[in-house]
C-alpha cells in the first residue's frame, strides 16, 4: 500500500512522501491518526497544494520577521538602573527588561526570543541578539545608564 505522509513519521519519512507501508500499518494507524492519505491522484494535488501553502505562509513569515528586525536594527534601547562607582549594576539587566523597554518605544518582542549568554551587570552598550524567526536574528543595540 502506498500512502502520502501528512506529517513526519519516525523510521519512515517526511511529509509530503510517498512511501510504500504493509496494508495493516496504512489503514489501521497512519490513516486514522491523520499521519498520511493513501496515494491516490487527487490526494497527491492535494499534498502539493498543502505543501505550497506551507511553503507560501512559511515565507511571508520570515518576510516579516526580516522587515521588523530592520526596524529592530535602528532602535537603541536605554535602561537606567541602580550601579555602583565602578559601573557594576545592583542587579541585572535581562530579557524581560529589555522587552518592556522596547514596549515602551512601540516595538513589542517576547521576553524569550533573547538570546542572552548571560544578564548584563555593568553599565555600557551592548548588542543583544533577538529569535525573531529560526533564520531571523535582530541586533538590537541596548544602552544601560546608571540612574
Amino acid at each position: 500500500m502506498e500512502v502520502i505522509l501528512r506529517e513526519d513519521v519516525k523510521g519512515l519519512g517526511k511529509a509530503g512522501q510517498v512511501v510504500k507501508v504493509k496494508p495493516g500499518y496504512g489503514r489501521n494507524f497512519l490513516l486514522p491518526n491523520n499521519l498520511a492519505y493513501e496515494a491516490t491522484d487527487g490526494n497527491k494535488k492535494r499534498i502539493a497544494a498543502e505543501h505550497a501553502a506551507k511553503n507560501a505562509k512559511l515565507a511571508a513569515e520570515k518576510g516579516e520577521a526580516e522587515a521588523f528586525a530592520a526596524r529592530l536594527a535602528a532602535v537603541t534601547v536605554t535602561i537606567t538602573a541602580k550601579a555602583g562607582e565602578e559601573g557594576k549594576l545592583f542587579g541585572s539587566i535581562g530579557g524581560n527588561d529589555i522587552a518592556e523597554a522596547l514596549a515602551k518605544l512601540g516595538h513589542v518582542v517576547d521576553k524569550k526570543k533573547f538570546d542572552l549568554e548571560h544578564p548584563i551587570k555593568t553599565v555600557g552598550e551592548f548588542t543583544v541578539p533577538a529569535r525573531l524567526h529560526h533564520d531571523v536574528i535582530a541586533r538590537i543595540r541596548v544602552a544601560v545608564r546608571p540612574a
